[in-house]
């Protein structure tokens, strides 16, 4: 399947959310260019009082794409409801021990949740996000595929959002690879044409995952534990890890050392020398299941439990909460994390991994 580009959206009221980076300035811009009335909306979060932050000149940048496209600008503050469903879920999450993707939760409920239902409150058709992804529609209604840049690809952080709010969504850099959406902000001579690409986390910015848990979560130092239960050196806390994670550690002994266990209680870490799982995982069960399109138990199809990571392939089980894979997987998997359905280039959606199937 293909994506059908609607080039004619002359008289639609679109809002896109202005991060003040490129990828939704040309967004704007594309659909301008395409007859769109456009309003551009900085979606302003939570930001941890003790970390730097950078989201004023976001804003400031994201002004300046809007009086460059003479469209008008809002600042949306979403901070009560970024706090709520995306930080306290975060550390909730660490906290039990799990891995959690915090940018699943802020599309679902930020960007396609109060972003969306603001938009519709004044008057629009539809939204618009920077995203690289695409929706098809067709006779069988919506379908939201990858980005054709398989390494800009973000069909994987959609997977939870609401099936109507995607329906309401223009993704108009889907079809387009990273190259070509700069030189299209050159040519529409956009004042951030040339800016870097943010390489952080939704609400952190230039600030590390590490840093924002250390600065978040109380932790105490602890011991690390061979296979054998053998004291092999220290770590920070067991709460800051996760499963599979290649940790630095006190140690008289070399590494590699990558997490295999931890226990929270005793704040102890097992790890070992091999990124691998000390039992292969066969079948992955899965809760808060979100379907795109429905799924049939049993079809072939093809999973990522993160961003860009190795695409795996089984079918789902009759219940449709459990993912079995063809090949056993070598690599620990994490509670809390997400899995990615896909059928072919389609997303079906998605859910968070409670871990091996036989383990339930």
């Amino acid at each position: 399947m293909k994506p059908k580009v609607n080039r004619d959206l002359r008289g639609k009221k679109i809002f896109v959310g202005l991060s003040g980076g490129v990828d939704s300035a040309v967004t704007a811009a594309m659909l301008k260019e395409r007859g769109a009335e456009i309003t551009g909306v900085f979606i302003k979060g939570w930001y941890p009082p003790e970390l730097p932050c950078t989201w004023a000149e976001e804003r400031r940048d994201a002004m300046r794409v809007a009086a460059h496209l003479d469209i008008p600008f809002y600042t949306l503050d979403a901070s009560a409801e970024y706090k709520r469903a995306v930080i306290d879920y975060l550390i909730r999450e660490y906290q039990s021990g799990r891995t959690p993707n915090p940018d699943i939760m802020c599309n679902r409920d930020v960007k396609f949740g109060v972003f969306h239902r603001f938009a519709k409150a004044h008057g629009a058709d539809a939204i618009a996000t920077g995203h690289y992804a695409c929706i098809l529609e067709n006779d069988s209604g919506m379908h939201l595929l990858r980005g054709v840049d398989e390494t800009k690809d973000q069909s994987y952080f959609l997977w939870a959002v609401p099936r109507e709010a995607l329906a309401n969504t223009h993704f108009p850099l889907g079809g387009l690879y990273k190259k070509e959406v700069r030189a299209l902000a050159r040519r529409y001579r956009l004042p951030n044409a040339d800016k870097k690409d943010s390489q952080g986390i939704c609400f952190l910015g230039p600030v590390s995952m590490d840093d924002f848990l250390r600065a978040e979560i109380p932790h105490d130092p602890g011991v690390a534990l061979d296979l054998g239960g053998g004291e092999v050196g220290r770590h920070d806390g067991a709460v800051l890890y996760t499963l599979g994670e290649r940790v630095a550690l006190s140690a008289p002994l070399p590494g590699p050392w990558y997490v295999q266990a931890k226990d929270l209680e005793a704040n102890t870490l097992t790890v070992s020398h091999e990124h691998r799982a000390s039992e292969p995982v066969e079948s992955i069960k899965l809760s808060n299941l979100n379907w795109l399109t429905a799924p049939t138990a049993g079809d072939p199809l093809t999973a990522q439990y993160r961003y860009h990571g190795p695409r795996i392939s089984g079918h789902l089980s009759e219940t449709l909460n459990t993912f079995v894979v063809d090949k056993p997987l070598p690599e620990p998997l994490a509670q809390g994390q997400s899995l990615a359905l896909y059928c072919n280039e389609e997303l079906l959606g998605g859910g968070i991994i409670e871990g091996n199937a036989k383990d339930h």
